[in-house]
């Protein structure tokens, strides 16, 4: 079998509804969704009396993976983008998934959602939960989650804000880690939900004349989960993986959210690392496959070298809005990530052999002998609620056999 696996990068698109400040500008619908992959975006600008463009099409064709209008639910997302992941995660397969696209085009609003309509964040982890659940009897699990954003090129650590500004390490296998990042380990998804909840308070989020609650960082947030049989053996397989889901600030254009000083500084801070992002996206997308990729121009492309090129399942979930206002900002968009649909990464699974020293049979023996005496609880328990089912049910049909001969009787007295 080869050690790894060719996956292109999946690309979905959602278009959000046309919101009450397009309305009042009086903005026109461009971006359409045709079908289940296809979004036709025209172009407002074009006079179509113009002579010397009437041969050029106003229409730009664009397909992906999947494709989603206003009308989509949060679970139909979830669904299709993200729910085929988990199978792979629990495997030893990484995987990521992150919110991309233009400042108030509801990427915050598909990752972490409402309430009501919980977003990817919520249903990831409920699901993986339930996952781990069922196959908890053969398995045993351990699963640790970290939160941090990454504001004006730096990191904090959203479940620990107090620790301050943190840095980005690489070990000698070349893989990035942040320093000093708390990792909370736990097997209950109440638990993390909490966490999850608590650490969006603490999110870097100000008001722009594009959006009411602009995020100013990019939340990354990371599950790791480690997976080995409950029965030990002199040689044991452990399989671990990491699942990154990252909602990403959005780009934008100092005119339109009409940033002034703090606020502009950080527009400038989101673009240049969405830039360093496009630009590693060009590069990988290159069908000649000879460009370098910078993953140092920012810490987010830094963070996300492996789920770009490296060892993940990778799915993008790209946002525009539908509006005429927003035309410019909707094409760029469309244009890398259709870009985006052409990068491959090598995918293989995170698994060690772990092989014990003799020193150590004794401790595996005593667990073996544990093991057993739980499965042999859990068997006579099973046999137990099957007989008290069975004595329930032969009670049952005493009881009717005793209703009718009852009823027989006092049918026969009746008719003397």
């Amino acid at each position: 079998p080869k050690p790894f696996l060719l996956c292109l990068l999946q690309v979905a698109l959602r278009i959000r509804p046309l919101s009450d400040a397009e309305q009042e500008e009086g903005a026109t619908i461009v971006a359409h969704r045709v079908d289940d992959q296809m979004v036709v975006l025209m172009d407002p600008m074009e006079d179509p009396d113009d002579i010397l463009r009437a041969n050029r099409s106003r229409e730009k064709t664009y397909m992906f993976d999947v494709a989603f209008d206003f009308s989509a639910s949060q679970e139909e997302v979830y669904r299709a983008t993200t729910k085929g992941l988990i199978e792979g995660l629990i495997s030893g397969y990484n995987a990521t998934v992150f919110a991309y696209g233009p400042t108030g085009c509801g990427k915050t609003y598909t990752m972490l959602g409402t309430d009501k309509e919980p977003g990817i964040y919520v249903r990831t982890l409920n699901d993986l939960f339930r996952a781990i659940e069922e196959t908890s009897d053969d398995m045993l699990y351990s699963v640790s989650m970290s939160y941090l954003e990454i504001y004006n090129e730096m990191i904090r650590d959203l479940l620990n804000p107090s620790s301050g500004f943190l840095d980005l390490r690489e070990d000698s296998k070349g893989v990035i880690q942040v320093a000093g990042i708390t990792e909370v380990s736990t097997i209950n998804a109440q638990e993390i939900m909490e966490l999850l909840m608590k650490g969006n308070k603490q999110r870097t989020q100000e008001p722009t004349a594009a959006n009411q609650t602009s995020s100013r960082s990019h939340a990354v947030l990371q599950v790791a989960v480690k997976q080995q049989s409950r029965c030990r053996d002199v040689l044991q397989e452990v399989r671990f993986a990491h699942l990154f889901m990252i909602d990403l600030a959005g780009s934008e254009r100092a005119a339109q959210t009409q940033n002034r000083g703090q606020r502009l500084k950080e527009g400038a801070h989101i673009n240049r690392s969405l830039l360093a992002l496009g630009n590693c996206i060009n590069a990988l997308s290159d069908k000649n496959g000879n460009k370098y990729v910078n993953y140092r121009d920012s810490k987010l492309t830094r963070l996300l070298k492996d789920s770009l090129g490296g060892n993940s399942r990778t799915v993008m979930i790209a946002h525009i809005s539908p509006a005429s206002v927003a035309f410019e900002e909707s094409r760029n968009t469309l244009t890398y990530a259709d870009r985006a649909k052409s990068i491959r990464t090598r995918v293989k699974k995170n698994m060690i052999n772990v092989s014990y020293h003799i020193a150590q049979y004794t401790n595996i023996i005593s667990d073996l002998r544990c093991e057993i005496e739980r499965l042999k609880k859990k068997i006579a328990e099973q046999a137990s609620r099957q007989l008290n089912s069975d004595r329930a049910d032969i009670r049952n049909v005493q009881g009717k056999v005793s209703a009718y001969i009852i009823f027989l009787v006092s049918e026969i007295q009746s008719a003397f």
